[in-house]
């Protein structure tokens, strides 16, 4: 999976539209293998990020969940210490 993907679902507040189209436009530019796509493949390119975000969102909408909703901070908080602990601290 993208790093740079993350978890979306249980959130308060749920994830925004530039979360959702930003997770799928990653996810779009790794099975493409296209950063950029060409001015040739380009509509192609971002018809697959539109439709993976529909995607995303009729999911998004669709789960349920009995756990209480996350918070963003405190997910921010554990993420950074866990790449500490990976990496060592860089300060």
């Amino acid at each position: 999976m993208c790093r740079s993907i993350r978890v979306l679902h249980n959130f308060e507040p749920p994830a925004t539209e530039d979360e959702i189209h930003a997770a799928a436009l990653q996810y779009v530019r790794k099975i493409s293998g296209a950063t950029n796509p060409s001015a040739a493949n380009a509509e192609a390119f971002d018809a697959a990020v539109e439709a993976v975000a529909a995607a995303t969102r009729t999911l998004l909408e669709s789960l349920v969940t009995k756990a209480p909703a996350r918070d963003r901070e405190v997910e921010a908080a554990k993420a950074k210490a866990r790449a500490a602990e990976r990496y060592g601290s860089a300060g």
